[in-house]
């Protein structure tokens, strides 16, 4: 996994991210979560977070390769940021013993959510 400037621009896996798979990962209150930070399109967006940037239209703002990275690391580009770092296992504190060296999200659950932040334009 290379990261070049603010990006990780190849996708994780050779298996394509599937947009309907990673809406269900978003929204799942014990897999992905973003609702609880984000504004995401949907009919009960009111009930969403708002600490974090509203993901309506992220895909006309961020490149696919910006996202992954945000998604895998984001507090390499923002140490003081509030976003889980769901693929990465190094450096991380206060892990409870069954999840140490595990990611909160395998490489191929990263690219499906992001398949389906792409659709969000």
């Amino acid at each position: 996994m290379a990261v070049e400037g603010d990006t990780i621009p190849r996708p994780l896996t050779a298996q394509s991210g599937e947009a309907a798979q990673g809406r269900e990962i978003a929204f799942n209150r014990e897999r992905g979560n973003c609702i609880v930070c984000h504004v995401i399109p949907a009919p009960d967006d009111r009930a969403h977070g708002d600490v974090g940037p509203n993901l309506r239209g992220v895909a006309g703002r961020l490149s696919e390769g910006q996202m992954r990275l945000r998604l895998v690391d984001g507090r390499r580009l923002n140490p003081a940021s509030l976003m889980p770092s769901y693929y990465r296992v190094d450096g991380l504190t206060r892990v409870a013993r069954q999840y140490a060296g595990k990611p909160a999200l395998t490489a191929q659950e990263i690219e499906d959510v992001l398949a389906y932040l792409m659709t969000l334009r």
